[in-house]
Parts: structure tokens; sequence; C-alpha cells
């Protein structure tokens, strides 16, 4: 697509913001360990919020892993646990009966089209707009949608999402953020408005690449897990207010049920519906591989033609340009980038070795993805000299170390490996 994109100038009250004093509200820093190890099955960092190690040095999602592809799920039974869901919901006269949320990457249009097209389910696809849709993700989810689904799409109010992402980008290191408040709660929104109480999501994070494993065995989430979650330990109204203190928000503009959607209907009123969202990851053995060769076959999805920025793959998360930077700030607090993030599910699926993992993160983790750079910077209304103050506000200290002007990782993982070995 050649679109030119205007993002207007946003109104802060610099005289304001200049005399905020900024208090990191990213609350999974401080539980971070202060030793860095790696997992000795992937390459994953202890430094993945909420991960778990066993004694034998290996993480929970590497673990779950075994349990999936080796026999220690009984994939029939929860495909049957699945059915008598469906049965239970399914109409009888072709109107909506699900909701799936998805922006028309490789894994929301597999579990639409698993929906309609195995179980004989009537879905209506939810779509909560990424921040700068990309060409190829707005391709995919128009190809999506002609291959036979019914969608409706929700475009948050341009300046107000774009305050909301620069005070995020401050406080929480991660200008996505907003995108996700508004993906976990539009849809029950939605549940609400058109009485469809069962929602379908793709894979449970936690679960599949490491984090908590409290819902492992659930098939469903629950809203009062968000924060934690996903939400780096407060919602969008934790934001709001420091906005306002920080001269980016306005008192006026926080009225009229501006930011209704970014945060979840009332608990009475999901409960009065019985509204769940179920992963479908529950029910279904996730791999991202056959997710994207499934969704090429029956959807028309269509991978990046050219690797995408900070890892080997070019077929995961393409839909949102500014989500290059919420892999760049993750490399920056945690140590660990995309590259890493997406090697590890290779290895666990059986595609990747740990040797070639590593020389890939060697090569590619922490890629600055240079040419979206001034993109962003007008996006978010920001100096070049401003972001880089942001970045280095993350490093924390046990995880960079500045040489000759430059800063360094303390523990990549090739160093790492050198060392035990």
């Amino acid at each position: 697509m050649d679109i030119k994109l205007k993002f207007p100038k946003m109104n802060i009250d610099f005289e304001k913001f200049k005399k905020y004093k900024v208090e990191i509200k990213d609350q999974q820093l401080a539980k971070l360990p202060k030793e860095v190890k790696f997992c000795k099955e992937c390459v994953m960092s202890n430094q993945r919020p909420r991960i778990e190690f066993d004694e034998n040095g290996v993480c929970n999602a590497c673990n779950y892993a075994h349990k999936k592809f080796d026999g220690g799920i009984d994939w029939d039974k929860r495909e049957k646990e699945l059915r008598a869901l469906l049965d239970k919901h399914r109409s009888k006269d072709g109107s909506f009966d699900c909701l799936v949320p998805g922006s028309g990457g490789k894994d929301s249009v597999v579990v639409a089209h698993q929906l309609k097209y195995k179980y004989g389910m009537h879905p209506l696809t939810i779509t909560w707009a990424p921040s700068i849709y990309s060409s190829i993700g707005f391709q995919n989810y128009y190809n999506w949608i002609q291959s036979g689904f019914d969608g409706m799409v929700a475009w948050p109010n341009g300046i107000l999402h774009r305050k909301l992402a620069r005070v995020a980008f401050e406080l929480k290191g991660d200008a996505s953020e907003p995108f996700v408040y508004g993906q976990k709660s539009f849809v029950f929104h939605m549940a609400l408005k058109f009485k469809i109480p069962l929602i379908f999501y793709g894979e449970n994070g936690e679960v599949e690449y490491g984090g908590s494993s409290k819902n492992e065995e659930k098939p469903y989430e629950s809203i009062e897990d968000w924060d934690e979650l996903y939400f780096k330990g407060g919602g969008v109204d934790d934001l709001l207010k420091e906005g306002v203190k920080m001269g980016i928000f306005t008192e006026e503009e926080l009225k009229n049920n501006n930011f209704e959607f970014y945060r979840p209907p009332l608990k009475r009123e999901i409960e009065k519906l019985g509204a769940q969202m179920h992963w479908f990851s529950y029910y279904y053995k996730w791999d991202a591989m056959e997710n994207r060769d499934y969704a090429m076959k029956y959807t028309g999805f269509e991978p990046n033609p050219e690797r995408t920025v900070a890892t080997h793959t070019n077929y995961c998360s393409l839909d949102d340009e500014t989500e290059l930077f919420h892999w760049l700030l993750g490399y920056i607090k945690f140590g660990y980038g995309r590259c890493i993030r997406e090697a590890c599910s290779e290895i666990r699926n059986g595609t990747l070795t740990r040797e070639e993992a590593i020389e890939l993160a060697k090569k590619y983790d922490g890629e600055f993805p240079k040419k979206y750079l001034k993109q962003f910077l007008d996006y978010l209304d920001m100096t070049e000299e401003h972001f880089w103050e942001i970045v280095d506000r993350y490093r924390l200290p046990y995880i960079w170390k500045k040489e000759d002007g430059k800063w360094k990782l303390r523990h990549p993982i090739w160093e790492v490996e050198k060392k035990e070995n």
C-alpha cells in the first residue's frame, strides 16, 4: 500500500512534562533474578518475566513442550472437551455463536478457520486495529476476510491512542501496551453487545513460551489475571493518571468514556452473560510453523517478503510496525530479544537445534529497526535524543555494561556457553 501517514502534534504541555519525575511503572523488573541463567534445552533466559526453571535448569515452556509433543497430554480427550463446548454454543440458525479476536496473522486465522470449517461454528472476527498496520499485515487481514469470514474492526481515536502509547513508552518501556489493553478488552465489549459468550484466542503465551504456569491446566483465563500477566502490574487508568501529571493528557480528554474499550466491562456484566475467553491451544497442539502453512493454504496468508528485523523468521507478528520497538525494548530490559524468543519455539518443535539457535541469536538478536525509527518518533511526537534517554532508562546494570562508549550485554548466551563448556 502506498499510503502517506500523517501524525499531527499531540499538544503536550512540555513545561509540565519537564517537571515530571519519572518512576518506572513496569513492576516486572523488580521481580527479576539478579543472576542471569539460560535454559539448558532452549535459549531462553531466566529474565523472561514469570518464567520458572526446574532443578535441572530446564524452563517450564520446554517442560510443557515435552508434555505437548511426547504424549503427556491426551489430545483426543481435549478435543472431546472442545466439541462438547462448541455443541453447547453452536447456533441452529446460522447466527454468530463465537468471537475470534485477531488482526489477520497466521494464528487467529487458523483458529477462525478451524472453528468454521472443521467444527461447524459461525465465528465473528473481532479486530482491535494495530497502531500502524504494516502493508503485509493489512494484506493478510484483507485476505482473511476474503477467504470467507465476517469481521469487525475498531480503530481507536488516533490522538488519544498515540498519547497512551507515549505515556506507556515513557513509564513502562512499551509503546505497544495500549494496543494490548484494547486487544484484551474490546472483544468482551462486543460479547456483551452481541450476547455471544464464547470467545477464542490462539495460544496461552505464558504456557507456550515460558511464564506463569497457574493457568496451564485451564482452558480459559480470568480478567483478574490481566494486570499481572499482560499489563506489567497496572492497566490503562494508571497510565491516564500519570499522563495528566506529565502534561500529555488534559483532564478534559479523560471524560466522555474516551477510554471505555481499553477497560474490560464490569465483572458482573461478564458473569451475567457467562462470557469466557478460551485458548484454542488448550484443545489443539499449537505449532507456529504448522499454523503458518495452514494459513497459507486456506486463507491466503503470506509471510513477509523479507526477514523481519531482529529475528530470522518472516511469518510471526507481522501486523504492526510499532511492534518492532516493543521487541527492541524487551531486548533492552531483559537481555534477550525477538530472535531468541522465536528460536525457542523452533527448538521445542524440533526444527532447530540449540547450537543453531545460539548462532542465530548472535547474528540477529537486538538488531535495531533503523528503517522505522523516524516513523516511530513521529508517531510518539518525540525527538531521537529523548528516545535514547528512554531506552537507556531501562538498561539494568546487571544485564548491561558500557565499554568504550558502547553498551554491551554482560551475559550474551554465546559467551555464557563458551564459559560453561
